[in-house]
C-alpha cells in the first residue's frame, strides 16, 4: 500500500468550526512536504494567546509553511477568526476575475470600533484643506498589503500569522497597539495567480522535500505572479483596469491610511529588503518629508532584525519612481509606503547561496515586520498626524500657485473612452467637472457637453500633476519600471492646461459618479443601420452583427446618409449593415442594433435610403464600401513569449470586446486546423521565432488569405522571416573607441540607452483603411523596446510613423530617439491572399493605450479589405495586358 503524501495533524480540530472544519479536511491531498514548524514558531515570544482562538495548525490540519493554504480555506479561516474577535470586522471588497472574494479587515481595539465612524471622519479631516484639525491623539491608520502577486506564496500566507496574533494575543502590549491603531488589512490581493501558484505547488508535491531549484515544484514563477488575464495586478493601482486593483483602491481611499505596507518575495538568492528605496530614484512628486518618516519608521524593523542576526538591506534594487506600484502610489497621496521583499522560498524549501531558504521562516519575517510596521507608525504617530495635514495642505497651494491652473480634455466622437477616463480620475479621488463654456486653445475647440475640466486647486493635485505631466529629462536613466505613463496620451485624449482662460465659470456639473454612454434604440429601418467606427466600442458592435452571421460593409471614404435622424455624415471606416440579403431577419437585426446602442456605447442610426447625398458613395457602391468578415483570432502565448503581452490581447479581445480569442501555445501548432483562423496574433518576448516547420506553414496560411498580427519582438520576427531585407550593408560600420568608464557606473552605463518605457508621437493615416476610426493623425504610443521596423518598400505599406522629435515623455536617450525618428510604429502588408500587421511597440499595453489598441482592432476586421499596391513597372504591365 503507498504511503499517503497528505498526513493531517487534527489535534486541536475540535476548536474548530464544524464547517470549518470539515473544509479543512476536503483539502487533505498531495503537496509539497517542508519542515512544519509549531504554531508557537509563530507567536510572539512573551506574549499570551487565548487558547479559544483557534491557531492556524488546528484550523488547516498542518503547520504554516509546512505547504501553501489555499484561498477558499485561508477566507474560511480568517473570516472565523473576524466572527470570533471583537477587535476584527471583515468584509468582501469585491471579486477576482474568476470569482474569488477579496478579504477587508478593519482591525483595532473594541472602543475604537465603537467609534470607528467618528475616528475616519477626523481622519480624514486632515485631506480637507478647510479643515485644520490635527487630532493628535486618533490611532494611526496602516494599511496592509497581502498577496498582490500570485506566484509569491509567503507575501500571501503572512495575513494569516497577523490576524491570528490579532485576535488571539493578550495583555497590556496587544490592547496599547490597538488602542492606538486602526490596522486595515487586504487578503488576498491577486487570488487567482495565488490559486494557480498553490495548484502548481500541490501538483509537483512529494512526500520527501526536494531543495533542487530545479524541480519542477519550484517553476511556474511567471505565471503564477499575475491575475487570471495575466496582468501584474502591481502596476494596477495607477491603471485601473482589473477588478481586483478596483476593489481594494476604493477601501484605500475610504481611508487614506497614513503608512502603507506591501509584501513581496524576490529572487532566491536575495536576503530580505526594505524601503527607503534608492535615493537619487524618487518620483518628484513625493515630498522629502515621506522619507524622512520612512527611515524613522524603518528604525522599527531594524531592531527586530538585527536581534535574530537576519541579513537585509534598503536602499538598493528598489526605486520610487512609477506611481503605479503599491509601495509608490501612496507615497503620492498623502501616506508613507513601504516594499518589503524577501527571496522566494518557492515549492517550500530550497537553496540559494545564502542557506537553505524555509517557506516558514519567509513567512514569519513577513509577519514581523508587519508588527513592527505598526510599532513603528504609532511611534511616529503625531508626526504622521502632521504629515498629512501638512501633505494635502501643500498640495492645495501648490495647485493654487500651479499656473496652468486646470486641465481641459475630451475625447472627440467617443463618449466611451471618455468615460474610461473619467473613471480612472474618479478612483484616485479627482475632482472632474463638466465643461460649463465651449473654450478655444492651442486652436483645439472643447465643446460644453464633450469636454471636461480638472481644476489643478484641489488636494489631490499631486496625483493630477502625476496622470497628466509629461517629463523627458531625469536625475538617473535606469528605471524599475516604466518611465513615462501620462494618460491622456495613452487614451489618446484632446488635453491641454488652460492657464489664465479658466475661471469658475468654466466649471459645470461636478462628475461624482461617471456613466457609460447609452443611447436610444434606432427605429426599425426598412433599409439598413449604420455607426461610425470612431467610439472605442465600435469593433465589439460590429461583431455582434457578425457573429450572429449579419453582412456589413465599411466606408471606404467619408460619407452622408439619409437617416430616421436626418442626414449625418460618417467618416471613412463607418458600418452599414443592409437588411439586403441577409440571411439575419429584420426583427433579429433591429434587436441588435438596440443592443449594441444600449450596452456598447455607439450610436445607431436607421438608414432610408441607399443613395446618399455624396457623390460616388452610395451604399452598394463597388469602391466606396467593401463588406467585412468575421474574424476568428488565434493567439500564440507561452515558449517565450511575454506572458503580459498576450494577456493584454486576450484581454482586450475577450473582456472588452466580448470576441472570442482561442489560446495556444506557440510550440504547440503541431495538428492545428490553420483554415479555422483569419488571423494569429504573434505577441512580444524573448523567445518568440516559431519551428522552421511552422514558419513554413505561417507563409503558406499568409498566402492563402490569414492575417498575422505581430507586435514587438514578434513584429521584428516576422519581418526578418517574411520580408527580409533586399540589401545588405557589407562593409559594415567602423569600430569607434571605446570610452572607457567607472564599474560603479555600469548599472547607469547599461541602462544608457534603454527605453524606459516612455510615450512616442507618431503620425497615422487616416485614410488608411486600417487608420479608420481616427478623427486626427496624432496619435501617442508606448514603447519599451530600442528595435526599430524598417521602411517598407510599398509607399502605402507604414499606417503609423513615429515623428521627427517623437518622444512625448518618459526617457529615452538622444540616440535612441534619433534611431526611431520617422520609422514604422506600424506596417501592413498584403501578402498572397493574405496580409501582415506589424507593430513596433505593444498597442495593448497594459489595457491602457485605449488610443493604439483601435489600430489593433482594425488589423483584425480591415487586414485584408486593404488594395494591394502595384509598382509603376507591374501597373505598366497590366496595362499592356
Amino acid at each position: 500500500m503507498p504511503i499517503p503524501l497528505f498526513r493531517p495533524r487534527l489535534r486541536a480540530m475540535a476548536r474548530v468550526k464544524p464547517a470549518l472544519a470539515a473544509g479543512a479536511l476536503a483539502l487533505a491531498g498531495a503537496t509539497g512536504a517542508a519542515v512544519a514548524e509549531p504554531i508557537d514558531y509563530f507567536q510572539v515570544e512573551g506574549v499570551r494567546y487565548d487558547a479559544a482562538v483557534p491557531t492556524p495548525e488546528s484550523a488547516f490540519g498542518y503547520g504554516l509553511g509546512e505547504r501553501p493554504v489555499r484561498h477558499a480555506a485561508m477566507v474560511a479561516y480568517l473570516r472565523d477568526l473576524a466572527q470570533r474577535s471583537d477587535r476584527i470586522t471583515v468584509e468582501t471588497a469585491g471579486y477576482s476575475h474568476e470569482g474569488r472574494p477579496i478579504l477587508f479587515f478593519q482591525v483595532t481595539s473594541p472602543d475604537n470600533h465603537a467609534r470607528l465612524d467618528e475616528i475616519k471622519a477626523a481622519h480624514l479631516k486632515r485631506t480637507d484643506p478647510d479643515s485644520r484639525t490635527i487630532a493628535r491623539d486618533n490611532p494611526a491608520v496602516v494599511w496592509l498589503n497581502y498577496g498582490v502577486h500570485g506566484a509569491e506564496s509567503s507575501a500571501m500566507d503572512a495575513a494569516i500569522p497577523m490576524l491570528y496574533h490579532l485576535a488571539a494575543a493578550e495583555g497590556d502590549a496587544i490592547d496599547a497597539m490597538l488602542d492606538r491603531s486602526v490596522l486595515l488589512i487586504t487578503a488576498i490581493f491577486n487570488p487567482d495567480g495565488h490559486s494557480r501558484r498553490i495548484n502548481h505547488v500541490w501538483r509537483y508535491g512529494s512526500e520527501v522535500p526536494v531543495t533542487d531549484p530545479a524541480h519542477q515544484q519550484h517553476q511556474l514563477w511567471g505565471t503564477a505572479r499575475v491575475n487570471h488575464y495575466w496582468f501584474d495586478l502591481n502596476r494596477q493601482w495607477l491603471l485601473q483596469t482589473q477588478p481586483e486593483s478596483q476593489a481594494w483602491l476604493a477601501k484605500w481611499h475610504e481611508w487614506k491610511p497614513q503608512v502603507t505596507a506591501d509584501y513581496h518575495e524576490m529572487g532566491t538568492n536575495s536576503t530580505f529588503y526594505f524601503h527607503p528605496g534608492i535615493p537619487a530614484r524618487i518620483n518628484p512628486l513625493i515630498l522629502p518629508r515621506t522619507r524622512e518618516l520612512a527611515v524613522e519608521i524603518a528604525k522599527s524593523h531594524v531592531g527586530f532584525l538585527d536581534s535574530e542576526a537576519k541579513l537585509y538591506f534598503g536602499e538598493e534594487g528598489f526605486d520610487n519612481f512609477y506611481i503605479g506600484k503599491g509601495s509608490t502610489y501612496p507615497q503620492i497621496n498623502g501616506s508613507v509606503g513601504f516594499l518589503f521583499e524577501i527571496g522566494a522560498a518557492r515549492g517550500g524549501q530550497i537553496e540559494s547561496p545564502n542557506g537553505l531558504r524555509t517557506y516558514a521562516d519567509n513567512i514569519r519575517t513577513h509577519f514581523r515586520t508587519s508588527l513592527t510596521t505598526v510599532e513603528g507608525a504609532i511611534a511616529q504617530r503625531t508626526e504622521l498626524h502632521r504629515f498629512q495635514r501638512d501633505f494635502f495642505d501643500s498640495a492645495v497651494e501648490a495647485g493654487r500657485k500651479d499656473d496652468r491652473r486646470a486641465f481641459v480634455f475630451a475625447a472627440p466622437g467617443d463618449a466611451a473612452r471618455a468615460y474610461h477616463f473619467l473613471d480612472v480620475l474618479k478612483r484616485h479621488d479627482i475632482r472632474v467637472h463638466a465643461l460649463a463654456e465651449d473654450v478655444t486653445v492651442d486652436d483645439t475647440r472643447y465643446r460644453a457637453g464633450e469636454a471636461y475640466v480638472v481644476p489643478l486647486t484641489q488636494p489631490q493635485y499631486r496625483m493630477i500633476a502625476g496622470i497628466f505631466d509629461t517629463a523627458t529629462e531625469f536625475e538617473e536613466n535606469v528605471f524599475y519600471d516604466v518611465s513615462g505613463w501620462t494618460l491622456p496620451e495613452a487614451y489618446d485624449l484632446a488635453y491641454a492646461p488652460l492657464g489664465r482662460r479658466f475661471d469658475d465659470d468654466l466649471l459645470g456639473t461636478a462628475i461624482d459618479q461617471p456613466a457609460f454612454p447609452r443611447y436610444d434604440a434606432p427605429p426599425m429601418s426598412s433599409y439598413g443601420y449604420m455607426f461610425e467606427w470612431t467610439p472605442y466600442y465600435a469593433p465589439r458592435a460590429l461583431y455582434r452583427f457578425l457573429d450572429a452571421g449579419a453582412i456589413a460593409r465599411t466606408a471606404l471614404r467619408p460619407v452622408s446618409v439619409d437617416t430616421s435622424d436626418g442626414v449625418v455624415d460618417f467618416e471613412r471606416g463607418a458600418v452599414f449593415v443592409p437588411l439586403a440579403r441577409q440571411s439575419v431577419s429584420a426583427e433579429r437585426l433591429h434587436e441588435i442594433a438596440a443592443t449594441v446602442a444600449g450596452e456598447d456605447g455607439v450610436r445607431v442610426h436607421a438608414v432610408t435610403s441607399g443613395r446618399t447625398p455624396t457623390p460616388g458613395a452610395d451604399l452598394g457602391g463597388r469602391d466606396s464600401f467593401k463588406v467585412v468578415t468575421k474574424p476568428s483570432v488565434l493567439l500564440l502565448h507561452d515558449d517565450g513569449i511575454a506572458n503580459y503581452d498576450a494577456g493584454e490581447v486576450w484581454y482586450q479581445l475577450d473582456y472588452r470586446m466580448r470576441m472570442p480569442v482561442t489560446l495556444r501555445k506557440k510550440d504547440q501548432l503541431g495538428g492545428l486546423d490553420w483554415d479555422r483562423y483569419t488571423h494569429i496574433v504573434l505577441p512580444g518576448g524573448y523567445g518568440v521565432g516559431l519551428s522552421d516547420a511552422d514558419t513554413r506553414r505561417l507563409k503558406q496560411w499568409v498566402q492563402e488569405g490569414g492575417t498575422l498580427v505581430a507586435s514587438r519582438q514578434g513584429a521584428q520576427w516576422a519581418e526578418d522571416v517574411l520580408f527580409p531585407a533586399k540589401e545588405t550593408d557589407t562593409n559594415g560600420e567602423p569600430t569607434a573607441e571605446v570610452e572607457p568608464f567607472a564599474y560603479a557606473d555600469l548599472a547607469i552605463e547599461n541602462a544608457r540607452h534603454v527605453i524606459g518605457g516612455a510615450l512616442f508621437a507618431t503620425r497615422v493615416d487616416i485614410t488608411h483603411p486600417l487608420g479608420f476610426g481616427y478623427l486626427d493623425s496624432d496619435l501617442t504610443s508606448h514603447r519599451n523596446t530600442a528595435e526599430t521596423l524598417r521602411v517598407p518598400d510599398s509607399p502605402i505599406a507604414t499606417v503609423a510613423r513615429y515623428t521627427d522629435a517623437p518622444l512625448v515623455s518618459g526617457y529615452a536617450s538622444e540616440r535612441r530617439q534619433s534611431e526611431i525618428a520617422g520609422t514604422p510604429m506600424m506596417v501592413h502588408r498584403r501578402m498572397g491572399q493574405g496580409a501582415v500587421s506589424l507593430y513596433a511597440d505593444n498597442p495593448n499595453f497594459r489595457a491602457t493605450m485605449l488610443g493604439t489598441s483601435k489600430l489593433f482592432m482594425n488589423s483584425l476586421f480591415f487586414s485584408t479589405i486593404v488594395d494591394r499596391y502595384r509598382t509603376p513597372a507591374e501597373a505598366t504591365a497590366e496595362a499592356d495586358d
